[in-house]
């Protein structure tokens, strides 16, 4: 009958304590447990908000960096639309081809405009210049004179650029209040040819020489018989 009375004993004495010894206890027993926490829980947990902190910091800088490489992607497509669109303007001016078909379409397209019969056409061998070659072509009209005068003002305005030479005016006879006419004149466009490799120099037809010269895109030369 001793043995449970020794083994009450213990858990008897700590009421037999003075109440600061028991407050003691429980703040011991208190830290032991905030202890515990931290170690199994608030460190795990801190580890945990750290590593989200990096990624999230990781996430920010590769967001800013794909923003950065997404403007300069704006800027370069901006920019390769407006080199496309200059280069379309350039190929109507000066396309990279001869285009005959479209050559003589646009000059029959300006005659019904202006009125003129075009009653013949003959084209003309290519002539090769330094950096483009001449496309000549024969053209034989008909009509009153102011007809005649905006064919050539018409010709002028065409996107291709397009030379009128050699007009020779003949045959004119009055009808009404016009005067018929029938003329011959050189029509001439040009088309870019692709860079050939070479030696600078200022040589007449090489790459340093003075440009302005006669048969040059944009200059016209003129010759018209007197009437009878």
């Amino acid at each position: 009958m001793a043995g449970p009375a020794s083994m009450a004993a213990p858990a008897l004495s700590l009421s037999r304590l003075p109440p600061i010894a028991r407050f003691g206890v429980g703040g011991l027993c208190v830290i032991l447990i905030a202890l515990v926490y931290w170690v199994v829980f608030y460190t795990e947990v801190s580890a945990k908000i750290e590593q989200a902190t990096r990624q999230s910091n990781d996430l920010q800088t590769e967001l800013a960096r794909q923003k950065q490489a997404q403007a300069g992607y704006l800027v370069d497509r901006d920019e390769l639309v407006m080199r496309q669109q200059r280069q379309r303007e350039l190929n109507k001016v000066l396309p990279a081809d001869t285009e005959a078909a479209a050559f003589l379409s646009a000059l029959q397209q300006v005659s019904n405009v202006s009125g003129v019969d075009l009653k013949g056409w003959k084209p003309e061998e290519e002539q090769a210049q330094a950096f483009f070659a001449k496309v000549p072509m024969r053209l034989e009209l008909s009509g009153h004179f102011h007809q005649i005068a905006k064919f050539m003002y018409e010709v002028g305005r065409l996107d291709r650029i397009i030379n009128i030479e050699n007009i020779d005016l003949s045959d004119p006879k009055v009808v009404g209040d016009d005067v018929d006419l029938k003329a011959h004149c050189l029509a001439t466009t040009f088309h870019a040819l692709k860079p050939k490799p070479g030696p600078a120099g200022g040589a007449p037809g090489q790459p340093g020489s003075t440009p302005g010269g006669p048969g040059t895109p944009g200059t016209t030369t003129a010759t018209t018989a007197g009437t009878k």
